[in-house]
């Protein structure tokens, strides 16, 4: 089996995707629900200014963190593929998110090799640094980028992430799903996970 390079997203991709809609609402008087998020832009589900919006994250953002739920058996799924597979979580938090974000993943007991915080959507030259064999994501320009780049994307289902995929993107619902997309792709040669995703 070969031992894979696995870089993950956190936000919507290891945490529920849907859970900063009650402390948004709260703070914009808004009614929003999981089904009106169909873009991943959040100002715009919430028919806010972007500065609104960055300023209601600078206040809570931490907090909302904090409190994230995790999708269903993230954690049970993390420790198998641990085992047999490098974790690298990848994610667009800015760097001052480190400490709540390593806190979060520990208390949750998700193991990881590291932890990568770009204050950036552009993960194209951190997975390329971490000799990334397959991401997992749920923003879809992001699938869309990395698998451009030539990396194979498994693209977690949400209501914001609807799109054409290309043959390197892999859309899936659950982490039962990546699980055994993993296990299949593991025993094969780098080679071949591009054509064979």
């Amino acid at each position: 089996m070969k031992r894979l390079n696995l870089c993950i997203d956190i936000d919507g991709t290891v945490t529920e995707p849907y859970y900063w809609i009650e402390k948004a609402n709260d703070y914009f008087n808004t009614d929003i629900k999981p089904s009106d998020v169909s873009c991943y832009d959040i100002h715009k589900v919430l028919g806010v200014k972007d500065e609104d919006y960055i300023n209601f994250y600078e206040e809570h953002g931490e907090l909302l963190h904090r409190e994230a739920k995790k999708r269903n058996g993230i954690t049970q799924v993390i420790n198998r593929l641990a085992k047999d597979h490098f974790i690298h979580f990848v994610t667009a938090r800015e760097k001052k998110m480190f400490n709540v974000s390593l806190e979060w993943l520990n208390r949750h007991e998700i193991p990881m090799d590291t932890l990568s915080l770009l204050g950036t959507h552009n993960k194209v030259s951190k997975a390329k640094e971490l000799n990334c064999d397959i991401f997992i994501e749920d923003r879809y320009e992001n699938a869309i980028q990395l698998s451009e780049a030539g990396f194979v994307v498994i693209l977690i289902d949400c209501n914001y992430n609807k799109g054409i995929l290309n043959r390197n993107i892999h859309r899936v619902r659950s982490w039962y799903q990546i699980e055994r997309l993993i296990q299949n792709l593991a025993g094969e040669n780098q080679e071949k996970i591009a054509s064979n995703i």
